[in-house]
């Protein structure tokens, strides 16, 4: 005979219906995220895999379109739908002045003016018709694109860390999951940017689920249940971990994040004390996807290593089956679980959370500047201020405690 259980509490069933925070969540064009996002410049691909042989499709920001470099070298960025019958411009051909629909042979420069519309012998629309485009700019081995109001577009910014590139050193780039997967498995990551943005104000999930949950995913040193502090910066925020070690040295990793999606984190594989040598930012595809993008200084003739040991075997996530993923869950694992968009509503935040907490006030204020007609945090239009200081880095002391 079952007893019936004295529990009244705490059921499942009748559970109110949870829900996202859409104000987070939602990035497409006219949402108040989205809009936040089109204020800022975006890496979109890699200056060397930009060619003139073809162009690639693109999709950012909840939008569709055609990125090309033209037979002059000129990067574009155009809408992906020709404005004559519609088709994409991602099977047009690429010539010196532009890129000509594969339908019609309608030609476009790189700003969206039709230069050609052959099957009219007249043409005396063409000056009227204009390609929807969005501005371009090179930098650091990357394309960077602003699509926002054209009026309202600041300068590019520039990284004091990446300027000080010395001889011997090239801008390494990475594109897609590597700060999930740990490798390039994906090209796209299929749930929300902001599952990521997250993660990295979340510096003790590292002791769980890199060390003590998974196996030892990083050094020894990253075992260690740190002391945190979150420190709020003009536009970011620092956090700070501190492992006293063995030898009695403290052992300070310093991150940084900036609105609204850019982060610097310092050396980690290996470990060591160190500057940080790179940017990455978190990009929107939409709602429901994201790609990451890294570019760092590194020493000519090597590449950027991203594979981390999974229970103490040296082995990339791309490398491992839906069991071994199960076992020895990584950052992929933890935040798809959270789902394409996870239910802010039902979180129960706490004291170690304070960081996140702070990231997305800043987030809020960012959204809230623009819907009042102002600019938002780390904008600006001044070559001097837009001229961003780098702080992350490792660092050893003494430990606290022994002073």
């Amino acid at each position: 005979m079952n007893e019936k259980s004295t529990d009244t509490q705490g059921s499942a069933y009748g559970r109110a219906p949870q829900h996202s925070n859409k104000l987070l969540t939602e990035v497409g064009p006219g949402t108040p995220c989205g809009e936040m996002f089109r204020r800022y410049w975006h890496p979109v691909a890699a200056s060397s895999e930009l060619t003139s042989v073809r162009p690639q499709k693109l999709r950012i920001l909840g939008e569709d379109l055609v990125l090309f470099r033209d037979g002059s070298g000129k990067p574009g960025l155009l809408y992906s739908r020709c404005m004559h019958r519609g088709t994409s411009l991602h099977f047009g051909k690429i010539e010196r002045d532009g890129i000509r629909c594969c339908y019609h042979g309608w030609k476009y420069d790189t700003e969206g003016h039709c230069l050609e519309q052959p099957l009219e012998p007249h043409a005396r629309t063409r000056e009227n018709i204009r390609q929807p485009w969005y501005p371009v700019e090179e930098r650091y081995g990357l394309v960077f694109t602003y699509m926002g109001p054209l009026d309202k577009k600041p300068l590019l910014p520039s990284y004091d860390i990446l300027d000080a590139i010395k001889p011997g050193e090239y801008y390494d780039t990475s594109f897609g999951s590597w700060g999930t997967t740990d490798d390039h498995s994906l090209s796209v990551v299929p749930y929300s940017w902001l599952h990521l943005s997250d993660n990295f104000m979340d510096p003790l999930h590292v002791f769980v689920l890199h060390s003590t949950f998974s196996g030892a995913q990083f050094d020894a040193e990253m075992a260690l249940i740190p002391r945190m502090e979150f420190i709020p910066t003009e536009g970011g925020i620092y956090h700070s971990s501190v492992r006293t070690l063995p030898d009695g040295r403290d052992f300070e990793r310093l991150v940084q994040w900036m609105v609204p999606n850019i982060i610097s984190v310092p050396p980690i594989r290996p470990l060591r004390e160190s500057p940080s040598l790179g940017i990455s930012w978190i990009v929107p595809v939409d709602d429901t996807h994201f790609f990451q993008v890294l570019v760092a200084r590194w020493p000519n003739g090597q590449r950027m290593y991203h594979s981390r040991p999974n229970n103490n075997t040296r082995v990339t996530w791309g490398e491992m089956n839906e069991r071994e993923r199960r076992d020895y869950p990584n950052d992929f694992e933890a935040q798809m679980g959270q789902g394409e968009i996870s239910l802010q509503s039902e979180e129960h935040l706490v004291s170690s959370d304070r960081g996140m907490v702070m990231q997305r006030r800043m987030l809020n204020q960012a959204i809230k500047a623009v819907q009042e007609g102002g600019d938002p945090a780390n904008v600006h239009f001044d070559a001097d201020k837009a001229l961003v200081k780098v702080g992350a880095r490792n660092l050893y002391r003494v430990a606290e405690t022994a002073k």
